[in-house]
């Protein structure tokens, strides 16, 4: 008989053995950030919420685990600066796993920095500002400006790579687009999360940035798009019009697994989904609650 065919044996006996749990797997992203809204210039995209992944977080038989999504953060709707930061997501149990929300787009005008977060906020179209600092091992700090002529804002940091810079060619101004997400397949299929949103177009000619892994696009004489619930995603940044508001970010997530043999939970809040796939137990959760082993 072929090792393949023993293993699938044993894994099928196990499976209803029911051993209990010791260790699990998790992912946890926070919310992603705000964008922000134009005002000399046009707005930066909001970074990706600070993502976190690993295997091996213990398990207290008859202790229960609190799960907290965090919301992602308000895009700015009038002249006075940053949106709004995004919301930590956390795992409570043993042991605390704290990820950050996505910083803030700037607003175009001054001081037209990024803010910080799990990943970094895109500064506004006026060339001096900077990218939002990204918190160490959870993401990428944001894109700053490179121009004082064409005002366009910088992409948002993602959980993958930094923000882009803004673009020029001529009086066309594109905004940066929005740093990559990071993939994750805890759930059984590859998603990538916590992407960065886009920063807005200071002209109508030019385009917004690109939001990716679930961040907003940024505006074209437009308002900037929000990042997709759930993702961490930021939000895209404001365009150079009299209403270019700013993209809110994306709400997060927290999903944790482990092998199917082992039991399955005891109690849950926050109703979340519970699959068995590929040989792992699955639970996924889009509002705060609690798991108990």
């Amino acid at each position: 008989m072929s090792l393949s065919r023993i293993g699938g044996i044993l894994s099928a006996g196990l499976t209803g053995l029911n051993f209990p749990v010791a260790t699990v797997e998790y992912l946890c992203v926070a919310g992603g950030g705000g964008a922000g809204f134009q005002v000399s210039g046009a707005a930066g995209g909001g970074g990706g919420g600070g993502l976190l992944t690993a295997t091996g977080f213990a398990v207290t038989i008859g202790s229960s685990i609190t799960i907290t999504v965090g919301a992602g953060g308000a895009g700015k709707t009038n002249p006075t600066g940053y949106g709004t930061v995004g919301v930590d997501s956390t795992i409570v149990g043993g042991t605390t796993i704290t990820s950050k929300g996505g910083g803030a787009g700037a607003a175009g005008t001054t001081p037209y920095n990024g803010g910080a977060g799990g990943s970094g906020g895109g500064a506004a179209g006026d060339g001096t500002g900077v990218g939002g600092t990204a918190t160490s091992g959870q993401g990428f700090a944001g894109g700053g400006g490179v121009n004082t002529t064409n005002l366009s804002g910088a992409g948002g940091g993602g959980a993958g790579s930094i923000g882009l810079n803004p673009s020029y060619s001529g009086a066309t101004a594109n905004g940066g687009g929005g740093g990559t997400g990071q993939v994750s397949s805890i759930t059984g299929s590859p998603i990538q999360y916590a992407g960065g949103g886009g920063g807005g177009s200071y002209y109508s000619t030019g385009g917004g940035g690109l939001g990716v892994a679930g961040g907003g696009n940024g505006g074209s004489a437009t308002f900037g798009a929000s990042g997709i619930a759930n993702t961490g995603g930021g939000g895209g940044g404001g365009g150079f019009i009299a209403t270019g508001t700013g993209g809110a970010g994306g709400s997060g997530i927290v999903i944790i697994r482990y092998p199917s043999y082992l039991a399955p939970a005891t109690s849950t809040t926050g109703s979340p989904e519970s699959y068995v796939t590929g040989g792992w137990r699955v639970y996924r959760w889009v509002a705060s609650g609690t798991i108990t082993f």
